[in-house]
């Protein structure tokens, strides 16, 4: 418990810190920044989870039999447009995993947006999630993921897809979310 208690510290305190000059304080000042933007001028999501394609490339039939594709569940959050129209939000999810056992994700995501359209209610953007897990193959035991994103969307509906990498028969997973902004 002290050494769970010790890396959070550790990871609060680099997020929060006055970072120095390099790339890598640029990046967490920035984050920092970001997390405090949402907070301050954020509008509320619904997350609706609705589909996990296990890429057939790499998984045998057997697995792809027996895995769970439907991870219905569902997240709150909260979000805002940056004065360049990027999307940032901070969210939680629950949902049924890929064995239909409960898993959740807490997390940060930003993605930068291109418009189209009348009024430009249009728009698809690519980024990041960065954020924490709890599977049952883990003991419920927060883990690490950070995963690539992307979206396409009409005004506040937007449809969110982030893959998770892996090996033959683990991962390589698309998981798939809606987003209703409000």
């Amino acid at each position: 418990m002290k050494l769970k208690l010790t890396l959070l510290a550790a990871l609060l305190s680099l997020i929060t810190a006055e970072a120095e000059a390099g790339w890598w304080a640029n990046g967490l000042n920035f984050l920092k920044e970001d997390i405090i933007d949402i907070y301050c001028r954020h509008n509320y999501d619904l997350y609706i989870p609705f589909y996990a394609w296990h890429n057939r490339l790499t998984y045998d039939r057997e697995h792809i039999d027996r895995y769970n594709e439907h991870p219905w569940g569902a997240g709150l959050g909260i979000s805002h447009i940056d004065d360049n129209g990027n999307w940032s939000g901070l969210y939680a999810l629950g949902f049924k995993d890929s064995n239909s056992y409960f898993e959740s994700y807490f997390g940060y995501a930003r993605q930068w947006n291109w418009y189209a359209g009348e009024k430009n209610q249009w728009h698809a953007g690519v980024g990041y999630t960065l954020g924490l897990t709890q599977r049952h193959e883990y003991k419920y035991i927060p883990v690490p993921l950070p995963l690539p994103l992307v979206g396409v969307g009409y005004r506040n509906f937007e449809v969110h897809g982030a893959y998770i990498p892996g090996v033959s028969n683990d991962g390589n997973v698309m998981f798939m979310f809606a987003r209703i902004n409000f």
